[in-house]
């Protein structure tokens, strides 16, 4: 029953090292002079940031894939949607201070001779609007793909395939001028966020907190859901579908649930994303990117949260250093990664330290005492 319990032991040090960065490198980055060696470079802010918001994807992702047995390589799409629509929400916040001045429009749509706002742009003058759109917009997509795919019985690599087609579609459609989205140059320039100036340093400081606490909430309902009734019953799905539909479960039902939740995550996810790198364009649909997040899912370990998490952290880290040092030999080096964890740790890195301590706890166990010797058998009652 220890697996079932709502928070483990990697999960309360999971949360406690993401609330400990979410205080202590914000306040490094503000508080201390930047010749002290503690200070945290303004540079570097953003950067983990950005690798907290990949983390919260590869939190999502697991949730389908390592526990309900989804795998989806289209959730990058999701994760570009609610970019997408905080996007739109801090190009209508430039106002005047375009390149061309329109208080209304923004610069691209000037550009290409646009004469009034589109009517799916309204309302995203208001963060509040925004905010329910990041959620709204990739949960009713997954809502839709995943009602069509579910109850049609559509399973293993030809759903795979789907999602992948998914994702490559939406890119396709986002690259378009016409689209109204900016085309190929994606939505960037942006100068506000509730007022703040996004390039400051304390918004900055202040929306790498954000997003850590965003990711501890992410970690803490993905842990609800896969430790209640509702995640027992979508890991028996993983396990053995057929089965499980055959003792009266509606599989479809609980298979689109935890889909739509982990698409409205990567969403969140995507949102927290976008005003730390300060652009969102149609790569971020690239089908490519959503296989490098099954790929922190596995690195780190698959059904784990914490080691999706961790992976995503890890593998991007890397990426940073390799690309600057050898980049023509990054994906090369991806690829070796993925396949040296699928041959030589099968459950990733939380998977093989779980086991390693599981083994050195066994051969740290007291062995058992000898038994006694059986006593000699009673002598004869004399006649």
């Amino acid at each position: 029953m220890s697996r079932y319990r709502f928070l483990d032991t990697a999960g309360l040090i999971f949360l406690a090292v993401v609330l400990a960065m979410a205080v202590l490198i914000p306040a490094s980055n503000l508080l201390l002079p930047p010749d002290n060696p503690l200070h945290v470079p303004d540079y570097l802010v953003p950067l983990l940031g950005k690798y907290l918001a990949f983390a919260m994807l590869a939190l999502a992702l697991d949730l389908v894939w390592g526990y309900c047995g989804i795998l989806s390589l289209g959730h990058g799409a999701f994760f570009a949607l609610g970019g997408y629509a905080m996007g739109m929400y801090l190009m209508r916040q430039i106002g005047p201070r375009g390149v061309y001045g329109n208080p209304i429009l923004p610069d691209f749509m000037v550009f290409l001779n646009y004469k009034d706002l589109p009517w799916f742009w309204l309302g995203f003058d208001h963060f509040w609007f925004a905010a329910v759109m990041v959620i709204a917009v990739p949960g009713l997509l997954a809502f839709g793909f995943g009602w069509l795919a579910f109850r049609s019985r559509v399973t293993g690599v030809y759903l795979s395939i789907i999602t992948q087609a998914l994702t490559f579609a939406l890119m396709l459609a986002f690259f378009r001028n016409d689209m109204g989205f900016g085309g190929n140059n994606g939505l960037t320039d942006f100068k506000d966020i509730l007022g703040f100036p996004v390039q400051a340093q304390g918004t900055r400081a202040a929306l790498f907190a954000l997003t850590a606490l965003a990711l501890c909430g992410a970690y803490l309902i993905s842990r609800w859901v896969v430790t209640s009734k509702l995640g027992k019953v979508v890991v028996a799905v993983r396990d053995a579908e057929s089965r499980t539909r055959f003792i009266g479960y509606r599989v479809e039902n609980y298979k689109l649930v935890v889909f739509t939740l982990s698409a409205m995550l990567a969403g969140v996810a995507g949102a927290l994303y976008v005003p730390q790198v300060g652009i969102i364009n149609p790569s971020e649909f690239a089908p490519a990117n959503s296989i490098e997040a099954v790929i922190w899912v596995a690195v780190g370990g698959r059904g784990t949260l914490v080691g999706a998490a961790l992976g995503a952290f890890l593998v991007n880290a890397g990426k940073t250093w390799f690309t600057g040092v050898l980049p023509e030999f990054w994906l090369f080096a991806l690829g070796a990664l993925f396949v040296l964890t699928t041959l030589l740790m099968p459950k990733g890195i939380v998977g093989a330290v779980s086991d390693l301590l599981g083994l050195r706890r066994k051969s740290e166990l007291p062995s058992a005492p000898p038994a006694a010797p059986a006593p000699p058998p009673a002598a004869a009652p004399a006649e």
